[in-house]
């Protein structure tokens, strides 16, 4: 993968009529379906369907006790998935949905705590893809109640590198693919990485509003809204996708290092007799401070040194380096700033697993 090599994908393709229609009745029949939202894929089944839900965690090899996240339509009523809706959740609704931002409440008791791993909290969703919006309003259509909802983490195995493709998606479950699941088409995701989430489900204890994952909705807009600070994560907080220390993951071993490790790392392996064949991989978003020879068993990738830019092609660079057969991703450490959190916090978690 050289550094002009970036994933090509077919930003324009959407899901037909009848692929929804069909996606649809699978849903309907407890089954799986992977869909397209603006953040990431994801592998969707009825949110009040424990059989349903607990089919998404054997598909992914999720632990029973970490939750996913229930996708809604812009018209759902909160109220039949949540216990209260507090005037806090309805401001950052007002400002963000349709949108990548999660919202963690208490669950109605109706609803059942498969989908929070077994928490008395539920997180809630309402993207913004139109693939998606149409994919839930199908399904509302089909309930008594008119309130469909979709659990729908992302569509990769535990623990590895989220898909932005359904491309990404047929090559992470081919034999569920080969059975039938239906993977829904929209194009390349346009955020790339997953949602922000926020809790509070423990208002009423007097803990106010919690950042637990960044992501494209900053703390600094959250506070905006709010009009107050968002707190960082406490010990009593609940269980939420994406927070295990070790976590979108390749394949391929990640080092995540400052300019200064990476330019060490860089020279000390333009120094050293790799095995034949083998090749590291440099990944900069600072292509000036980085030199890389032609004839050297290193290959230098370029990202965008903007954080909207690097979120939208981070996963689909990993999956596509994953392929590449490198010895090893020398990876430099992104910006800092409150806009890049989201990438800061995922890259930490893929590398860790490897420190």
């Amino acid at each position: 993968m050289s550094e002009r090599d970036q994933p090509v994908v077919n930003a324009n393709a959407r899901a037909s009529a009848a692929e929804l229609v069909h996606a649809i009745e699978v849903l309907a029949q407890q089954g799986l379906v992977a869909f397209p939202t603006e953040t990431v894929y994801g592998l969707g089944a009825d949110a009040e369907s424990a059989l349903a839900v607990e089919r998404i965690y054997q598909a992914k090899g999720r632990p029973s006790n970490h939750p996913v996240i229930v996708h809604v339509t812009p018209e759902a009523d909160l109220l039949y998935w949540a216990a209260s809706v507090p005037p806090e959740a309805q401001q950052l609704i007002d400002a963000f949905w349709p949108g990548p931002l999660t919202l963690i409440l208490k669950r109605a008791s109706h609803i059942s705590s498969v989908v929070s791993g077994g928490q008395d909290s539920i997180g809630l969703r309402c993207p913004s893809h139109p693939v998606a919006q149409a994919l839930l309003r199908g399904f509302a259509a089909t309930r008594a109640s008119g309130q469909g909802g979709v659990a729908g983490p992302s569509a990769n195995k535990f623990g590895q590198v989220s898909p932005t493709t359904a491309e990404h998606v047929r090559s992470e479950f081919a034999e569920l693919f080969a059975q039938g699941m239906p993977i829904l088409e929209g194009g390349a995701t346009d955020v790339g990485i997953e949602s922000t989430i926020v809790d509070l489900s423990r208002l009423d204890q007097g803990v106010g509003p919690v950042l637990l994952r960044p992501g494209h909705i900053t703390a600094a807009q959250l506070a905006q809204v709010l009009n107050q600070e968002v707190a960082a994560p406490d010990a009593q907080a609940p269980r939420v996708s994406g927070a295990l220390k070790s976590h979108y993951a390749p394949q391929t071993p990640l080092r995540l290092l400052s300019l200064t490790e990476l330019q060490h790392a860089v020279a000390a392996a333009q120094t050293t007799k790799l095995a034949p064949g083998e090749r590291l991989a440099v990944v900069t978003h600072m292509p000036e401070g980085i030199a890389v020879g032609p004839d050297e068993p290193l290959e230098r990738i370029s990202l965008p040194n903007d954080p909207a830019a690097y979120s939208r092609v981070l996963y689909a660079t990993l999956r596509a380096l994953d392929q590449q057969g490198y010895r090893q991703l020398l990876w430099q450490q992104p910006p800092t700033g409150p806009e890049w959190d989201g990438v800061q916090d995922r890259l930490s978690r893929a590398a860790a697993g490897f420190s």
